[in-house]
């Protein structure tokens, strides 16, 4: 956490507003980005991204300046949000990890294709751990480094390395495994 993070921090914790808006304008678009590639949708994104900040205001109190980044924090808090609602609403969706693109640029055949592969991926994607689809998504999706993952998640950029070695290992195998029942 920064100096600045630390004193933004401190000051929300004594109830200035202005705080309250940077820590929302500097991180929810990563606080949403993280909750939409976990839900794949974006109104329940939205939402979810909402409750997490109203939570911050709520708890902001509790948080330790320093102990960690705010960020962190935040992604914690997200994660608890979504679990919750899975846990009440059903079944978990990954979006799929590519961009959106212009539908009309490409061919049928090609987006039935990429749509086919997005299926796939997600299908793997499901069998990780969750820790190892947060890694997955920190760093690919959200394009953090090591360092960045390990203080999120609360560890060191060696078993970050790990987690992203087994998570796309274990998604290797499970792609490999899918293609070849297809074949069969």
């Amino acid at each position: 956490m920064t100096q600045g993070d630390v004193g933004l921090v401190r000051r929300a914790q004594t109830g200035d507003q202005a705080a309250f808006v940077a820590i929302y304008e500097q991180y929810q678009p990563p606080v949403y980005t993280y909750v939409y590639y976990r839900v794949g949708e974006a109104a329940l994104a939205e939402d979810l991204t909402a409750e997490v900040f109203v939570r911050l205001v709520d708890k902001i109190h509790t948080f330790t300046p320093g102990e960690r980044p705010i960020l962190a924090w935040l992604y914690t808090i997200a994660g608890n949000l979504i679990t919750d609602h899975y846990r009440h609403n059903g079944r978990v969706t990954l979006l799929p990890l590519d961009e959106e693109r212009d539908v009309s640029e490409v061919d049928p055949a090609q987006l039935a294709q990429s749509h086919l592969a997005q299926e796939r991926l997600l299908a793997a994607m499901r069998q990780l751990t969750e820790e190892q689809r947060q890694v997955v998504l920190l760093k690919f999706v959200d394009r953090r480094s090591n360092a960045e993952v390990g203080a999120i998640l609360g560890k060191s950029e060696g078993a970050i390395k790990a987690l992203q070695h087994r998570a796309l290992a274990a998604l290797r195998r499970a792609l490999v495994e899918e293609q070849e029942h297809e074949r069969a």
